[in-house]
């Protein structure tokens, strides 16, 4: 764990990588080791933001439905930030395999160019399941980018599901990445997820989809008003991009930027960041818990003989979790 840990801090690629799986492991063991490793570089990490006084790595959360467009945008945006001197991470929440619990979209093949940087990383990490694509080992994922001193980490959900919540508790800054729709579609879209984003992205600007995209940011600005505002230090934004030409994508990075720097400012950031280690503390309990019950030997025990009475729904979902939990409860 020391050596890991030393090749961490280093910056190295591979113990990036090396970290980045034991956390993903779903071993007791490897859990164990990888809380000891997060631990230390967490500590390492802050003991030297106190000696430098840099500013703090800053986390970007990319979500939106399937089609928008998101992995261009986010290779886009991560080599314009590379060229403004940052080291950036990228880390992709995948669908999961059913057969093999792997990634099963491989974003790290759709960001050529990102990939191929020394000043990048980009890692593809299986959903496995977790409530809204967000995987449970990315906060810990983060803190390994971080530590290996990248200064900007973008975490892009499967999106679909609760995955545009999710990833709220994750990251400092929420891109909602939508394509250039109109009319009933985007009445759907737009529908309780605007009031999330704190920067609206419409994809694909260009050719024959230009003028739909700036009808569809049009629409959104128009109804900004009506959605509270999220942040005391920031009123959200809409603008139109275009991965493929790379339109507006240096606006987009100011944007960020203007972001950050109001969030830091006014202290709100800090009070973010505390919100959400509550909440993600709260809910690894949580996701620990289950995983306990589900692996208990005693309930796998009862599962398989209710699972008849199940299926021909003879007994019903709601008392056969009762039983199971009380059975639990009796013999844990």
């Amino acid at each position: 764990m020391e050596a890991l840990a030393a090749g961490i801090l280093q910056g190295s690629r591979r113990a990036v990588s090396q970290g980045i799986s034991l956390v993903e492991s779903s071993r007791l063991d490897h859990q164990l080791l990888a809380a000891k490793l997060v631990r230390a570089l967490r500590r390492e990490r802050r003991e030297a933001a106190a000696q430098s006084g840099g500013p703090e790595p800053f986390r970007i959360g990319v979500s939106g439905p399937p089609g928008a467009g998101k992995s261009s945008l986010i290779e886009a945006l991560g080599v314009e930030l590379l060229r403004a001197g940052e080291r950036v991470a990228v880390l992709a929440i995948d669908p999961s395999s059913e057969s093999s619990g792997g990634a099963i979209l491989g974003d790290k093949t759709r960001m050529p160019r990102l990939s191929a940087s020394a000043d990048a990383y980009v890692r593809p990490s299986p959903a496995r399941g977790t409530l809204g694509g967000v995987a449970r080992s990315t906060v810990d994922a983060i803190s390994i980018c971080e530590a290996a001193g990248y200064s900007k980490v973008l975490v892009e959900t499967v999106g679909v599901g609760q995955s545009e919540t999710a990833v709220q508790d994750l990251v400092d800054v929420f891109v909602l990445v939508l394509p250039p729709v109109g009319g009933d579609e985007l009445q759907v879209v737009k529908r309780g997820i605007q009031e999330l984003a704190d920067i609206v992205v419409i994809n694909k600007a260009d050719g024959a989809t230009k003028a739909a995209a700036a009808r569809a940011a049009a629409a959104f600005k128009s109804t900004a008003y009506f959605h509270r505002q999220r942040r005391r230090s920031w009123q959200p934004t809409v603008l139109t991009c275009s991965a493929h030409s790379g339109l507006n994508i240096d606006k987009l990075q100011h944007q960020l930027a203007d972001y950050q720097a109001a969030m830091v400012h006014s202290g709100e950031l800090a009070q973010v960041r505390q919100h959400q280690h509550r909440r993600v503390a709260w809910t690894a309990a949580e996701e620990a818990v289950l995983d306990s019950f589900r692996q208990n030997e005693n309930v796998k025990w009862l599962l398989a003989r209710l699972m008849p009475d199940i299926s021909t729904g003879e007994l019903g979902p709601r008392a056969a979790a009762e039983l199971l939990a009380a059975y639990h409860a009796m013999y844990d």
